[in-house]
């Protein structure tokens, strides 16, 4: 049982202390100082500027939001309510081959770049600019960035609808590394989107080679995650072969009624990746996705909400359905009298749904547009939903694997150094809750809502959530690449 010297900035005492490695809990006080875990075990002679009873509520690592589009929320909304109110701690950006910089533009940025900024003048030129305006107005939570594919092309192409050019090969790749320079920790793509459906296995390739040489990963919202998800699933692999570089695969799902139960087909492949190569995934606990409105024509969708219009925002929260027939149009119609404009698509079978959380290799990630008007519940809810309807209602998994899946397992895949475990000299990212009540507040009706259970959110040493409200620190640090312990190639994931 561990002690510390001097007196600690807070102790908490009789915690079920669930430590984020899925080994059993069990009751104990834990000790902060400054911005590390000081102590942890029986705690009884330690003294304290604050000493807080839990009274057997759960005391565990903070969240780790390993799959976001918080790139401009950052930013925008530093208090950054929507994830602190959840346990988040520390956020992943720079998805689906969409980030905010290396990028100059002029004008409206393509879909789905929109989705996290409409304006040219909010994207950075230089990725150690963006990265420094964070520096300077530090968020609530910790931050990791990656460069998006899509951002690259925009930058470095006349034309979106066909393979790049050598010579633009290698501007993209020198912006890359650039940014790698500054501190991203990888590449991400989105080769489902019109900014980079036309780029080819091997343009992918060949910019992802690059990371190998800064011990960088790859993450990827997959060509296809339909009809044709194996195809891509298998190219997904080979772009980490072939680059020697670790893959994550995006929010995996089987999407459309053709495809319901193909998880067993698609979790069988991974695994069978896996025993030679590095790959991980992460996936969200909803049976419906979210992203621009004019993707419904690929997403053979039960029902579509829409999230946001620009012509028409007074549609947002509505069944696309109900607003088509008002406006007397096809839904096909309506949504392009929609664009530009955002959707939410019910296109997963439950069952799908269930077995991939349950994976054990399967990260949580909450895919959260925070800009959309009428947004996916998932922005609010993600984490306590794993823990309450999946975990404790559902029974899919323990309460300590919930908690593995959203702390330790991220932090090893994403190389974050002392953070995701509670144990001495790591980071004090923490994250009380009531394991009897803990739950998702937000719905598709109504989606803003702070969860339920959530008692405290500390991030480097410092609350930020307590007592059902923000209050109002901003602790969160800049991770870069230099400060992770990089992921290797070599090896088995």
């Amino acid at each position: 049982m561990a002690q510390a010297d001097g007196a600690a900035d807070i102790v908490f005492r009789n915690a079920r202390l669930v430590d984020g490695t899925g080994g059993p809990s069990r009751l104990g006080d834990l000790a902060l100082k400054d911005d590390r875990i000081a102590a942890l075990g029986d705690l009884g002679d330690m003294r304290a500027a604050r000493e807080i009873d839990l009274a057997g509520k759960v005391l565990c690592p903070g969240f780790i939001d390993v799959h976001t589009h918080d790139d401009r929320a950052l930013l925008a909304d530093p208090l950054m309510t929507c994830k602190v109110s959840q346990g988040v701690t520390t956020v992943v950006t720079g998805n689906c081959g969409v980030s905010l910089a290396p990028l100059d533009i002029s004008t409206r940025p393509p879909a789905p770049m929109d989705l996290i900024c409409e304006e040219p003048e909010g994207f950075f030129a230089d990725f150690g600019d963006y990265l420094g305006a964070l520096d300077r107005d530090p968020p609530a939570t910790n931050a990791l960035a990656q460069v998006g594919h899509a951002s690259l092309r925009v930058g470095a192409m006349d034309r979106l609808d066909r393979a790049a050019s050598g010579t633009e090969i290698k501007v993209m790749r020198g912006a890359l590394e650039a940014a790698l320079e500054a501190g991203a920790i990888g590449l991400s793509t989105g080769l489902f989107y019109p900014p980079a459906s036309a780029a080819p296995t091997e343009e992918v390739i060949e910019l992802a080679k690059a990371l190998a040489g800064y011990r960088a990963l790859h993450t990827t919202h997959m060509r296809d995650e339909s009809d044709h998800v194996t195809e891509s699933l298998e190219e997904t692999f080979r772009i980490g072969r072939e680059a020697k570089v670790p893959v994550v695969i995006s929010h995996h799902k089987c999407a459309g009624l053709n495809n319901y139960g193909r998880s067993r087909e698609t979790l069988a492949l991974i695994e069978t990746a896996r025993g030679r190569q590095p790959v991980g995934l992460d996936v969200y606990p909803y049976v419906a996705s979210s992203t621009t409105l004019d993707s419904v024509r690929g997403m053979q969708a039960s029902r579509v909400l829409v999230a946001w219009s620009k012509p028409h925002p007074e549609a947002a929260g509505r069944d696309l359905a109900d607003v088509a027939a008002e406006m007397g149009l096809s839904q096909t119609d309506a949504v392009e009298a929609l664009l530009p404009a955002g959707g939410i698509f019910f296109s997963m079978d439950e069952e799908d749904v269930r077995r991939i959380l349950s994976y054990p290799h399967s990260m949580i990630g909450s895919d959260g547009l925070p800009h959309d008007v009428h947004p996916h519940p998932r922005l609010w809810g993600t984490f306590p939903r794993v823990l309450g309807h999946y975990g404790r209602e559902a029974g899919l998994f323990s309460l300590e694997e919930a908690v593995r899946k959203m702390t330790s397992l991220s932090a090893a895949r994403f190389g974050l150094k002392d953070r995701g475990t509670l144990r001495e000299g790591a980071y004090a990212d923490l994250v009380v809750f009531d394991p009897d009540t803990v739950e998702d507040a937000a719905t598709f009706d109504n989606p803003k809502q702070p969860a339920k259970g959530i008692e405290m959110v500390v991030v480097n040493g410092r609350p930020v959530w307590q007592d059902r409200q923000h209050t109002g620190a901003r602790p969160g640090r800049t991770l870069r690449r230099q400060d992770l312990d990089a992921p290797r190639f070599e090896g088995v994931a």
